[in-house]
């Protein structure tokens, strides 16, 4: 599990990288940091494409560059997501349901941080967010 000022560090680049998102159809920014089990941290945004739904998610964004660094025994160890509104207004978002089973392919119990309604961030483990995922059989 992360220590607590690394998920505050997560959180604050997922808002950076938040800001340079390309959302010009949704008009939903999100971005993501994760943290490896190297002790690395890679960021990513939402990209979207004027054919919906060509356009990628942040935090598998963040997913692909912690791989394409780490290879593929990449394990994540915590994400934060955070997400804004056009006009700059912070949103609950949690991760979407192909994020969920990205997540839990790379960290099944990494610690996964979002806003809540209430604007406080939400913290559960990433099997919670997708209980009966997906698994390939052997």
């Amino acid at each position: 599990m992360a220590e607590p000022h690394r998920l505050d560090e997560l959180r604050a680049l997922a808002t950076q990288a938040a800001r340079r998102a390309y959302a010009p159809y949704s008009k939903l920014s999100v971005g993501a940091a994760l943290l490896s089990a190297q002790d690395a941290v890679y960021v990513g945004c939402n990209v979207e494409n004027a054919a919906f739904p060509v356009g990628g998610c942040a935090e598998r964004a963040a997913i692909a560059t912690a791989v394409q660094s780490e290879g593929a025994a990449f394990r994540l160890v915590a994400i934060a997501v955070a997400a804004f509104a056009a006009d700059g207004t912070a949103l609950p978002v949690s991760p979407c349901g192909a994020c969920r089973q990205a997540l839990v392919e790379f960290g099944a119990n990494a610690a996964v941080t979002f806003r809540n309604v209430d604007g406080d961030w939400a913290q559960v483990d990433s099997g919670a967010l997708l209980p009966w995922r997906f698994v390939m059989p052997g």
